[in-house]
């Protein structure tokens, strides 16, 4: 049956303190910053090539969290600020890096649309954008909010993430993801490649993972499993989805012939939940399935 799932109190906690990072990031396009030149001597200035190659700011929470994927090319430089350095700008200055922030695609801004509760409290760190109000976040404010104030926040931009909506989990499910099904993350990092490698291995440290494809390949060997030429897949089998490059872009267990142990993304707002085929084909279909099947023993 499928039902929503909710963070328990304890996760929710661990997700507050961990989820604006203690250094505000703000990236800027390289004629953007001489108009900050002047408010630059208590903040570090990383040309946006080496801020790539640094090992500091490579931290999975910090990839998370301001959504570095997102980032524009056409940013030049990250300023690394300490918190409330934000707050020290002259007005027009703070909601101008806060509108560019939203132009490059920084994580930690969202509408105001995405929230369920009354945010006028946080009008200091709003701006309009194309006839839209966002928020954003950074260290300072989220430190001088209330507890309840955090958890009804986090819990809206959680959701945004995935609607925590999955299945119970079948009488043949194996003990050891009986223990994760449907269940959060307390930290960042773990993603679907963690997830089904766990699966396969009862390894419950590699859950906590951040797996790559050719790790995630390589793994899937070393337990022999192999690909088929089947569509049709059973309970022990490994689906994955791959792009054009033949690049894993997700990957899932198979508990019986249409439920599966399943993580949507790397973020500890993504449960560790089941789900049926059909979600798996509605999120990745556009990439080609492929079946692995753990070799039989001759012993």
């Amino acid at each position: 049956m499928k039902r929503k799932i909710q963070p328990t109190f304890d996760i929710l906690k661990e997700w507050i303190k961990t989820f604006v990072p203690d250094k505000d990031l703000f990236f800027l396009p390289e004629n953007k910053l001489a108009s900050f030149k002047e408010y630059l001597h208590n903040a570090l200035v990383i040309p946006h090539e080496e801020f790539n190659n640094h090992s500091s700011y490579k931290q999975i929470q910090l990839v998370n969290s301001y959504e570095y994927w997102n980032i524009s090319k056409d940013v030049n430089y990250v300023l690394v600020t300490p918190s409330g350095w934000v707050n020290q700008l002259p007005a027009k200055k703070k909601i101008d890096i806060f509108q560019i922030q939203k132009e490059v695609g920084r994580g930690l801004i969202h509408p105001i649309s995405d929230f369920s509760v009354d945010i006028s409290f946080l009008s200091q760190n709003m701006i309009e954008v194309k006839g839209e109000k966002y928020v954003v976040f950074h260290k300072s404010m989220w430190e001088e909010l209330s507890y309840t104030s955090k958890k009804d926040l986090m819990k809206d931009i959680a959701q945004q993430w995935e609607d925590w909506t999955c299945y119970d989990y079948p009488t043949n499910t194996p003990p050891h993801i009986m223990k994760f099904a449907n269940t959060f993350p307390s930290t960042t990092g773990s993603n679907c490649l963690s997830a089904t490698l766990f699966a396969i291995t009862q390894q419950e440290w590699m859950i906590e993972e951040w797996v790559h494809p050719k790790t995630f390949i390589q793994s899937l060997e070393n337990e022999h499993y192999h690909a088929i030429t089947s569509q049709d897949s059973r309970a022990g089998d490994v689906v994955t989805w791959e792009n054009s490059d033949g690049i894993i872009q997700h990957a899932s267990f198979c508990i019986d012939d249409h439920l599966f142990f399943n993580k949507r993304g790397q973020t500890f707002f993504n449960a560790w939940s089941i789900v049926h085929l059909t979600d798996l084909k509605e999120d990745w279909g556009r990439y080609s399935m492929k079946i692995f099947r753990k070799a039989v023993s001759n012993k």
